[in-house]
């Protein structure tokens, strides 16, 4: 807030300007300078990189750590039918988070777009309208997925002996989803203009509600796969209204005021929002899509190969949470450089997060190639899942090389809004290749369960080499930003 309007609304012996007007006002002088968040077109760039990605990858750090709880625990106190009910129970609220997650990170972009350009009144209406339609999407695909849940699990092939917890854990989670996608939107506003220190303070909150609950609900009352999807969405809910609470008491500051009219969706941010978000949601869709495939035939193999396929989910999703807060926060940066028209610092952007992400690459195939046991072991005691485990843990190598040079590349199409040629990718990575490789290696070449796991690391072959290809062709540099309309 400027030192103006400050004086204008504290200053003894003058009368407040009318509402109509103080609101006018409040956003006349926020146009200029966001005062939430940090202007990311300025400074140099790796630095603002590494301030601005550390918040996001100890947050993600937090939220991978007390997921691994989750499994930790129901490991240990339900077995391995335990493990899988809640690795299996979790893919449909993995899939509908995902959707959530591609309105939320187009939120995100768009927003990043609009404070690089200084675009203030439309940041205002872009936080309303995307609030109020994932709130919305979030109530109607809970319910919708509650609904499906034994024709789901059946889908995918659950193991008998998960069935039940598998059910137990879906529903809870479902109902779940409207903190969830408010978790995310609330997240995905902050982050576009270039606030990413809240976000972990809410994570931590949610971290240590839902580990004090799941070992209440789990370890004491013995409630099993219920227990630990209670607590994790009751963790989500206090994550969720914590972040609410930021963004009321920060409304001068951020420019957006909790009032009715705020929050109707806006003809022109609905479009774009919805433009760029169904087609991020679609491509996460197909990629979480095939990934079920995937498991699904990999639960057709037994307990231990489903245990297995679940915890290396689980490490790998660990393994990546550098290089994937780096890249989104390199995404923001994108966004407001090229909002701003900076397009050579959105470029030396890319340069700077591949070099962290080589650099995390290097240390994740060193662990896997000399600790791939005692990884296994923190989430299981089966002799036969921790060996086959090692297995795993070796063809999971493709997986962090692609996966370091796919992000920051890709970290280009998500920053400038191209989410066409994002979804052709999805389709590629997903579809095509993820599903097609891995039933010509399991079936074609008689891999078995082995030709699945390959075939999930080899996907990405080829969207990698699209993402590197579209960032030197310069496409970006001719594209009409979201920003201009």
């Amino acid at each position: 807030m400027t030192q103006a309007l400050r004086d204008n609304l504290s200053t003894d012996g003058f009368a407040p300007p009318p509402a109509g007007r103080r609101e006018e006002q409040l956003m006349s002088e926020t146009k200029a300078r966001l005062k939430v968040g940090t202007d990311l077109t300025e400074g140099s760039i790796m630095k603002t990189l590494i301030v601005f990605a550390i918040p996001m990858i100890l947050a993600n750090l937090v939220q991978q750590l007390y997921n691994t709880v989750d499994l930790i625990v129901i490991g240990k106190f339900a077995g391995s039918a335990g493990t899988v009910g809640t690795g299996t129970g979790g893919e449909l609220a993995n899939f509908l988070t995902l959707i959530g997650m591609g309105f939320s990170g187009a939120g995100q972009v768009y927003i990043a777009q609009l404070a690089g350009a200084k675009q203030q009144e439309k940041v205002r209406r872009a936080i309303g309208t995307l609030l109020t339609l994932m709130i919305s999407a979030s109530v109607v695909l809970g319910v919708a997925g509650s609904l499906v849940t034994r024709p789901f699990l059946n889908l995918i092939n659950t193991p008998a002996e998960a069935f039940e917890p598998a059910r137990e854990y879906m529903i809870v989670t479902c109902l779940g989803m409207p903190f969830v996608f408010g978790y995310n939107a609330v997240c995905g506003i902050l982050r576009g203009m270039g606030e990413s220190k809240r976000p972990l303070e809410f994570v931590i909150v949610a971290a240590v509600v839902n580990v004090a609950l799941d070992l209440l609900f789990v370890a004491v009352f013995k409630l099993g796969c219920f227990g630990t999807a209670l607590a994790t969405v009751l963790a989500q809910a206090a994550s969720f209204f914590m972040a609410l609470r930021f963004m009321y008491r920060s409304r001068v500051e951020m420019g957006f005021e909790f009032k009715a009219q705020n929050f109707k969706p806006y003809a022109e941010q609905t479009k774009v929002i919805l433009r760029l978000g169904l087609l991020k949601a679609a491509q996460g869709a197909l990629i979480n899509v095939s990934m079920l495939y995937c498991s699904a035939q990999v639960n057709s193999f037994g307990l231990v190969a489903a245990a297995v396929n679940n915890i290396g989910n689980k490490i790998t999703r660990f393994s990546n949470i550098v290089t994937t807060s780096v890249d989104t926060g390199a995404a923001a940066i994108i966004g407001q450089s090229l909002g701003a028209g900076k397009p050579e610092r959105a470029k030396k952007t890319v340069y700077s997060a591949l070099i962290i992400a080589m650099a995390i690459t290097v240390i994740n195939c060193v662990l896997a190639l000399t600790i791939p046991r005692g990884i296994f072991r923190v989430f299981s005691d089966d002799p036969a899942v921790i060996e086959f485990g090692v297995t795993y843990m070796h063809i999971s190598l493709i997986t962090f090389v692609l996966a370091g040079f796919m992000g920051p590349y890709g970290a280009m199409i998500t920053g400038d809004g191209n989410a066409v040629y994002g979804f052709i990718i999805g389709i590629l990575d997903s579809v095509v290749l993820r599903i097609g490789i891995s039933i010509v290696l399991a079936q074609v070449f008689d891999m078995g369960v082995l030709g699945y796991f390959y075939g999930i690391a080899l996907g990405r072959v080829a969207p990698t080499i699209m993402s590197v290809a579209y960032f030197y062709s310069n496409r970006w540099r001719k594209r009409k930003l979201l920003s201009e309309g």
